[in-house]
C-alpha cells in the first residue's frame, strides 16, 4: 500500500505536462508486483510527426499517452523504412470473389468472440511490461492453436505455423501463417490487431475489452471461419497479434523491420477497436484516410460495400495511431478500419471501464461486421488454391 500511494503521489506531481520531467521525483521507489523491473526513468528515443527524434523517459511516454500525443518509440527500430524492400508496386482491383467469400462470412458467429473476449479482458491488465500481459499472450497463442486443431483440416494444418515473435519486454507478438500454394514471391497478406492494453496510468487495471481486445478476437473469428471453410490460399496469409502498441507501436515496428528487405508484403490491414456503437448514432465502419495507402484504402471501402451490412464513413486518427503505421513507415501498403468515426468512438479506453458490460453500446454484432471484412480481405487478396 505504501508503494502504491507513492506512485499516486508521483502521478499527481507530473500530470500537468508530458515534458516537465525535471519536476519528477525519480527517487521515489515504486514497484508493482505485476511490473518487475519497470524503470520509469529509462530513456527512450521518440519520433513525432515532422520533428527530429527526442529522448523521453518511460514516465514521459506515459504522460504523453495520457494527453493523446501519438508517437513512435524508435529506440530499437531506428532503421525502419531505410532498408531495400522486396516489393512490386501492388494494384488492388475491385472485389471479384463473392462466390468464395460469401459462404465463409455466413459461418461467422458472435459466440466465439464473446467467449474469447470474456477471458481475454479478464486479465488485470495486458500491459506489455506486466506479468499478466505475458500471461494473456500465452493464453492467446494457446487459443489460436486450439482453434487450428479444432477447425483446420489435416492438409490445412500442415500449411499453418503459429509462432512467437520475441521481444525484450516479455510479452511477445504472435504470428500465425497460412502458407500459400504459389511458388512465386508475389507478396504476403497481413491482417493485424494489437493484443496489449493499458490504463492511462499503466499500473492500474486495464481490461482492454475494446482497445484492442475487440480487434484481437475479431480477427481470431475470421481465422476460425477460414479454417472451417478449408481455405487454401494461393498467396500466404498471416494473422498478427502485436505486443506493445500502447508503448509507441513497439511490437509492430519490430516485426515490420524484420520483414523489410526479406519479405514482400502485398497489403496489411489493421483492426483496432471494433465493438462500440455510440448511442443515437448510425452503425458504420470507420475507414481511416490519413497516413494510409490510398489505393488499398479505396479497396477496403469496396469490400465494405460488397460484403458488409453497414456502410463505411471517412475518418482520421493522426500520426502513428495504430500498428498499420509501422508497415506504412516500412514502405508497405497498409490500411486501418475502426468501429466508427473517432468522434463517436469509445471514450472508456485506457481505463478500468473498458469492459464488455459497461454499456449496451458495446456490440458483438458490430464486431461481426469487421470479421466479415477480414475474411473478405484475406480471400480477395489471398486467392483460393485450385
Amino acid at each position: 500500500m505504501k508503494s502504491f500511494l507513492a506512485f499516486i503521489a508521483l502521478a499527481c506531481v507530473v500530470s500537468a505536462s508530458p515534458f516537465e520531467s525535471e519536476q519528477v521525483p525519480f527517487g521515489v521507489d515504486y514497484q508493482h508486483p505485476d511490473f518487475p523491473g519497470y524503470d520509469l526513468s529509462a530513456l527512450r528515443l521518440i519520433e513525432m510527426e515532422g520533428q527530429p527524434p527526442v529522448f523521453w523517459t518511460e514516465l514521459e511516454k506515459i504522460q504523453a499517452k495520457a494527453r493523446g500525443i501519438k508517437f513512435f518509440d524508435i529506440t530499437d527500430t531506428r532503421n525502419l523504412g531505410t532498408l531495400p524492400r522486396l516489393q512490386v508496386k501492388a494494384s488492388f482491383p475491385s472485389p471479384n470473389a463473392t462466390e468464395k467469400v460469401k459462404p465463409i462470412i455466413e459461418t461467422l458467429s458472435t459466440k466465439g468472440p464473446e467467449e474469447n473476449l470474456r477471458v481475454f479482458s479478464g486479465f488485470r491488465t495486458r500491459h506489455y511490461r506486466s506479468d499478466t500481459g505475458r500471461q494473456s499472450q500465452v493464453w492467446l497463442k494457446k487459443r489460436i492453436a486450439e482453434i487450428t486443431s479444432e477447425w483446420g483440416s489435416k492438409s490445412l494444418q500442415n500449411k499453418i505455423s503459429i509462432s512467437d515473435f520475441p521481444h525484450s519486454w516479455g510479452q511477445n507478438s504472435i504470428i500465425t501463417r497460412i502458407n500459400g500454394s504459389s511458388n512465386t514471391d508475389d507478396g504476403v497478406v497481413i491482417i493485424g490487431a494489437h493484443q496489449d492494453s493499458t490504463n492511462t496510468w499503466p499500473f492500474l487495471p486495464a481490461p482492454g475489452a475494446d482497445d484492442d481486445g475487440s480487434g484481437s478476437v475479431t480477427i481470431l473469428e475470421s481465422y476460425r471461419a477460414l479454417l472451417a471453410a478449408d481455405f487454401h490460399p494461393e498467396r500466404s496469409i498471416e494473422f498478427h497479434w502485436y505486443s506493445a502498441e500502447e508503448g509507441g507501436l513497439l511490437g509492430s515496428q519490430a516485426v515490420a523491420q524484420a520483414y523489410e528487405g526479406r519479405v514482400n508484403v502485398l497489403a496489411m490491414s489493421q483492426f483496432d477497436m471494433t465493438a462500440w456503437v455510440k448511442r443515437g448514432t448510425r452503425e458504420e465502419v470507420g475507414i481511416i484516410g490519413d497516413f494510409v495507402d490510398l489505393p488499398l484504402t479505396k479497396f477496403n471501402k469496396q469490400l465494405v460495400e460488397t460484403y458488409l451490412d453497414i456502410p463505411w464513413v471517412d475518418t482520421e486518427c493522426g500520426y502513428a495511431c495504430s500498428d498499420h503505421a509501422s508497415w506504412g513507415k516500412a514502405g508497405f501498403p497498409s490500411s486501418f478500419t475502426i468501429e466508427s468515426t473517432f468522434g463517436n468512438s469509445n471514450k472508456n479506453i485506457h481505463s478500468a471501464n473498458d469492459r464488455i458490460d459497461v454499456s449496451d453500446e458495446f456490440s458483438f454484432s458490430h464486431m461481426l461486421e469487421f470479421s466479415k471484412l477480414a475474411v473478405a480481405f484475406a480471400v480477395e487478396l489471398g486467392g483460393v488454391s485450385n
